[in-house]
């Protein structure tokens, strides 16, 4: 053994190691958005930091340290029982400073939300000419069923804004095949109408192809390309596909992190801005401010759903920690994001659009526990600026999205509904928040159990718990704009009847005012008869007519 080896530090040893070092620094480096889920969270994460990041200082250490035997393997077992123990310790760390750390960031989150928002005494009212009328799955099924690609498909759907200024399901036009997805190219955008069961209108802008889209490999992905070129945020969202004089673009919403050390080291998620994707492979990074100010993003949603969602959920703990724990928290004031049951088809939160094209992002937020389904308070949240409002019920509380659907089953008691415990042809789908006239409708949709159509549009008042039944586009604006519904003519409790009734005719009763009270198929082996009853004094002005 040379003279040099027995030295502490042995130059010869530490170049080879930092030509090493270097050499994985530099792979890292060039394929470093495959490493983005693993550095990230190390860099901005408690629990990151203390599992990933210590260890991997201290394995740094070990390896440029000098043997720590004269045996290799004895050495090489030596750290690698250094290492174990500093994990271990980093383990214990996060469970409980990471812990800890999990509710500070909690509590600041809901305490900056409290801050800010401003409590507001009348709901916003919604913007009538957009109303959400096609659930996302009918979409779907409909413009899925209405284009051909044989080396495309169409990707999950969105809500983004037309040219026009209705609200849109937007999907992009990726590729498809695991082939087709190291070679091809996204081939531009497909807008779907959402706010009419009439005359629907798709929009394929399918000749623009983007140098970096969805569904594309490696290099050639929008994200690789996104997270090499602003590598220090997180992109939660998933890309809002719109188009712009003709043009198609992809837009990003960039969330962030800022540290916190005390009282325990915690971070919060901040908003970056957005990534606008050109479909020449430009990138534009732009602060919220820029995209604010955009032409090309005016009446986009920019505002990240998911700092919208951290902050919505922190709100049980507005009242301090301790307030929430099991056992000694007393529980004042804690709420949660309203659930919705299964089958649904929609999730908080419901992206609505007020007054004026804003688009907000709207929380119907309820009592935490298993337990309790009414609404205490409706949150909003800026879709472009993420300014937050809330309506706080005055001790009054509101329906919530679940005892809505249930009350539209229950008052049409002749439909054949599909629910967890029968298995039926029509099901009640995306109840959506509508402010109307100063109160809160929850807006669902009466749609088939295969998702081809919209049967009617069902409205429940979150205060009254009156039904308003509608089955046309015209008859939803004129409610939604705070029409009478007893002035609608296309008022209805019809029966939605499956395209396989058997029935020939129909024989429908209406009252005075025409509205239908008994509607009652006839089948073509059956005969029936009609007999009216006039033997009251008064002169009866019912009539029977068939269908």
């Amino acid at each position: 053994m040379s003279d040099t080896a027995n030295l502490p530090i042995n130059p010869k040893r530490i170049g080879i190691k930092t030509l090493i070092l270097l050499v994985v620094l530099a792979v890292v480096w060039v394929a470093r958005p495959l490493f983005h889920g693993i550095i990230y969270p190390t860099v901005y994460s408690p629990g990151g930091l203390y599992v990933i990041g210590i260890p991997l200082v201290a394995g740094l250490v070990l390896f440029f340290l000098p043997p720590l035997s004269d045996n290799k393997s004895e050495s090489l077992s030596k750290k690698g029982t250094y290492l174990g123990i500093v994990f271990v310790v980093g383990l214990i760390l996060a469970f409980s400073l990471g812990f800890l750390g999990g509710m500070f960031e909690e509590k600041r989150l809901a305490q900056d939300a409290m801050e800010d928002a401003e409590e507001i005494d009348n709901f916003p009212e919604v913007n009538a000419e957009n109303p959400r009328i096609i659930p996302r799955a009918v979409a779907d099924v409909q413009t899925r069923g209405s284009v051909s690609y044989r080396q495309h498909q169409l990707g999950a759907s969105d809500i983004a804004r037309a040219e026009d200024g209705d609200l849109v399901w937007s999907y992009p036009i990726q590729p498809d095949q695991f082939r087709n997805q190291f070679s091809g190219n996204q081939r531009g955008v497909l807008l779907s109408d959402m706010t009419t069961t009439e005359d629907r209108e798709l929009q394929a802008y399918d000749e623009q192809e983007f140098k970096y889209g969805q569904n594309m490999f490696m290099h050639r992905s929008a994200n690789w390309n996104l997270e090499k070129s602003d590598y220090w945020v997180q992109y939660r969202d998933d890309p809002v596909e719109f188009t712009h004089d003709g043009e198609a673009y992809m837009v990003f919403p960039k969330t962030g992190h800022e540290w916190h050390l005390l009282p325990v080291p915690h971070t919060t998620p901040t908003w970056e801005g957005v990534a606008l994707v050109h479909t020449d492979g430009t990138i534009e990074h732009m602060s919220p401010e820029e995209a604010r100010n955009s032409e090309i993003l005016d009446g986009q949603r920019i505002y990240p759903l998911y700092n919208s969602q951290r902050y919505a959920e922190s709100l049980e703990y507005r009242n301090g920690i301790i307030n929430q724990l099991p056992i000694v928290g007393s529980f004042e004031g804690v709420i949660e994001p309203a659930t919705l049951p299964a089958g649904a088809g929609n999730s908080q939160p419901f992206v609505i659009d007020l007054e004026g094209e804003e688009m907000s992002y709207t929380y119907a937020m309820e009592p935490a526990g298993e337990q309790t389904r009414g609404l205490d308070e409706v949150w909003l949240f800026d879709a472009r600026t993420g300014e937050m409002r809330y309506y706080g019920t005055g001790g009054d509380t509101l329906l919530g999205p679940e005892r809505a659907m249930g009350i539209i089953r229950s008052a049409d008691t002749r439909t054949n509904w599909d629910t967890e415990s029968s298995s039926g042809q029509f099901r009640v789908v995306e109840p959506v928040p509508t402010m109307i006239n100063n109160e809160l409708w929850w807006h669902a949709k009466v749609v088939p159990v295969d998702n081809t159509d919209v049967t009617r549009n069902s409205f429940v008042n979150a205060h009254t718990e009156e039904v308003v039944e509608l089955e046309d586009t015209d008859s939803v604006v004129r409610f939604i704009s705070g029409e009478n519904p007893d002035n609608i003519d296309s008022v209805t409790t019809e029966e939605p009847q499956s395209e396989s009734d058997d029935a020939e005719v129909y024989i429908v009763i209406r009252d005075d005012e025409g509205n239908v009270v008994d509607r009652t198929p006839v089948e073509s082996n059956q005969s029936f008869d009609i007999e009216v009853d006039t033997s009251d004094d008064e002169e009866s002005d019912n009539s029977t007519s068939t269908e």
